[in-house]
């Protein structure tokens, strides 16, 4: 990273808020950069499909393109499968995120990256962001926009980094706790004190 170029990763747990937040600092006009889209590109054929298919089995759909469903049904409630997924998918999607947060326009850049902690990711990013909410309204959010039951979601969420617990004194933290408006606020407030 240029001196210059400031790169801040904002991560959360599933159902946090954390494509809200890209959105709001979209709007803000800021460079936003998406592990998630960067891994759907990745993930529409081609080489880390191939790998998936050795690594998995039965993870490809006829047009080359990853299974999604399939594949979260396989390691999602393993962990060591799941951790076999990370190491293959988390250093290509990271080199890609980079590659494009580097290039991009503007002194300051955004990065969404929702398995930061686990992959041990902070240290690339000049700050990062956690993006915090009830474990309940998580839940909430997340039966609300998928097919998943409460208890398919909070085994999802019991896979993940443990936010509760983690000592996050060293990031800036970002409650989710309140309407949109609220949380466009602190965003807000937050993208000032960075960028000054």
């Amino acid at each position: 990273m240029t001196q210059s170029k400031k790169i801040y990763a904002w991560t959360g747990g599933i159902g946090s808020g954390k494509t809200a937040v890209s959105g709001i600092i979209a709007e803000e006009g800021y460079p936003v950069f998406s592990c998630d889209k960067i891994y759907g590109e990745l993930t529409a054929g081609g080489e880390l499909v191939d790998e998936l298919e050795r690594a998995f089995g039965n993870v490809a759909l006829p047009d080359g393109s990853l299974d999604r469903g399939a594949l979260a049904a396989k390691v999602f409630c393993d962990k060591s499968a799941l951790e076999r997924l990370n190491g293959i998918t988390h250093p290509i999607i990271m080199r890609e995120l980079l590659a494009r947060a580097r290039s991009a326009e503007g002194k300051l850049v955004f990065c969404e990256v929702p398995l930061l902690f686990e992959g041990g990711y902070a240290q690339l990013f000049n700050g990062v962001i956690v993006v915090l909410r009830l474990l309940g309204q998580r839940i909430a959010a997340v039966t609300a926009r998928s097919n998943l039951t409460p208890e398919e979601v909070t085994a999802r969420i019991r896979a993940q980094f443990d936010y509760d617990r983690a000592d996050l004194s060293a990031y800036i933290t970002l409650h989710n706790d309140g309407n949109m408006d609220d949380l466009r606020k602190k965003v807000k407030k937050i993208i000032r004190s960075i960028a000054n």
